[in-house]
Parts: structure tokens; sequence; C-alpha cells
């Protein structure tokens, strides 16, 4: 192990893989609040995040296994998933009040059309104002399932109806 004044002991999160300080400073001085979303094997979780001394303190919060009140029935780690619980999330944060926040998407890999970008759409077609490519969105097929209704039909049933349908009684909620 180096040892001497210019060594350098690592954070204990970013040695152990969980945070990336350089970009959460880029995101920290912007003074806006952070839609923080995050992938699981069983769900997609997308929180409103602000800074503080102590710690960051959650806002407003969204979890894919919420959708089952809204009568969804598909996965709740998939793509169309991902698209609803972003527009829970936007619905609820407009609902309290915020109207703006940036991306924050973690440790996980910014390709175009993935499931954080699928959340992306979701509250930006909710109403959130949200700055953003459109390059990376996922299309539309993606977003209702009709991708899984193509390679797995017996599975997927009838998600894209389904998925139409939560979407509607989603922004039924948006006072």
């Amino acid at each position: 192990m180096a040892t001497g004044p210019r060594y350098f002991v690592p954070f204990r999160r970013r040695h152990e893989g969980k945070t990336d300080y350089y970009k959460r400073m880029a995101l920290l001085s912007s003074g806006t609040p952070r839609m923080v979303v995050r992938k699981t094997n069983r769900q997609i979780i997308v929180q409103l995040i602000v800074p503080e001394i102590e710690g960051d303190r959650t806002l407003v919060a969204a979890y894919s296994t919420e959708l089952v009140k809204y009568g969804y029935k598909g996965s709740t780690s998939c793509t169309p998933a991902a698209y609803l619980t972003g527009m829970l999330f936007a619905v609820k944060a407009l609902n309290a009040g915020y109207d703006e926040a940036i991306l924050d998407i973690g440790l996980a890999r910014a390709k175009p059309g993935a499931r954080v970008f699928a959340a992306l759409k979701g509250a930006v077609d909710a109403g959130l104002d949200v700055p953003h490519g459109e390059s990376v969105l996922p299309d539309e097929d993606r977003l209702k399932g009709a991708h899984i209704a193509g390679y797995a039909p017996e599975r997927a049933g009838d998600l894209v109806e389904n998925v139409e349908a939560v979407a509607q009684a989603i922004k039924k909620e948006l006072v």
C-alpha cells in the first residue's frame, strides 16, 4: 500500500462504486432539484431530491409498485412501467408545487432508449420541465409495450391497452 504525503485515500462510496462525486457536484451546483431515477431488478424508483447540509432530502417519490393501484398488470421493472412511474412522479411533483428538475441517473449507463430515459419521457409527457435531448428517449412502441407483445404475446396479453388506460388514470390526478 502506498504511503506518504501525496497518497490520497478515495472516498468510501467512490471506492465501492456507488457514487461519482464529480458528476454529483455538477448536479448539485445547479441549485435545481434532482429527478433521481434508480432501477432495481423488481422496480423503478423516481424521486425529487434537494441537497442539504445534513444530507439529501426527498420531496416527492414514486415507485413502480404503486402502479397496481391504477390497474397496471405488467412487470414493474420494464420500460412501460418506467414510463408510467415517471408520469406518476411528475403528477405528484406538480401537485406538490414543483415544476422543474434535472435528471440524475446515477451510475446507470446512459444508453439511448434505456429505462431511465423512459421515466424521463413519462415525466416530460405529464408536464414536468426537465432539460433533455430527444435522441435519448425511447420510441412510442417501447413505451406502450408493443415490443413485449411482439416477442411474448402470451405473457403480454393486452399490455398496450393497459398502459394507455393507466396513463389516462394517472393524468386524471393532475390538479
